[in-house]
C-alpha cells in the first residue's frame, strides 16, 4: 500500500477504535489530534527515537500542565510505514497494530504509565 492508502486505513481504524471507547474517554480521545507520518523524522531520531518506532505521544498529558519540556500541543503520532513493515505487509495485521498503537499512545495522553496501560490491555 502507498502512504495515502495507509493513512486512509489508519484514519478508519482510529475512528472505529474511538467509537468503542467508553463515552467519557471517547470525548477526551476525540480532542487529541492523530498525525500520520511514514517514520520518525530526523529531529526525533536525533533525540533518540528509534527509526522503527511505531507511534508516540508528544505534548502535555490530559489535564497536565504545559511544561517547558513539552512545549508542543498534545498529539499522537502514528508512523505508518513502520507499522506496515511491522505487519509484514498484511492488511489485517496492519489494522490491528494501528489500533493497538493508537490505544497505547492514547493511554500515555491520559497520563497512564506502562503498567497502567498493560493493566488496561492497551500494550
Amino acid at each position: 500500500m502507498d502512504f495515502a492508502q495507509l493513512s486512509a486505513t489508519a484514519h478508519q481504524v482510529v475512528a472505529a477504535a474511538q467509537r468503542r471507547l467508553p463515552a467519557a474517554v471517547r470525548a477526551v480521545a476525540e480532542r487529541v489530534p492523530v498525525c500520520h507520518e511514514p517514520h520518525p523524522n530526523a529531529a526525533l531520531r536525533a533525540e533518540g527515537c528509534e527509526p522503527d518506532l511505531l507511534g508516540m505521544f508528544v505534548g502535555h498529558e490530559h489535564r497536565g500542565e504545559l511544561a517547558e519540556d513539552a512545549p508542543l500541543p498534545p498529539q499522537i503520532l502514528l508512523f505508518l510505514d513502520n507499522i506496515w513493515d511491522y505487519a509484514e505487509g498484511d492488511e489485517t495485521a496492519y489494522r490491528d497494530e494501528v489500533r493497538l498503537t493508537y490505544l497505547h499512545e492514547l493511554g500515555h495522553y491520559l497520563g497512564w504509565d506502562e503498567d497502567e496501560i498493560a493493566r488496561r490491555g492497551l500494550d
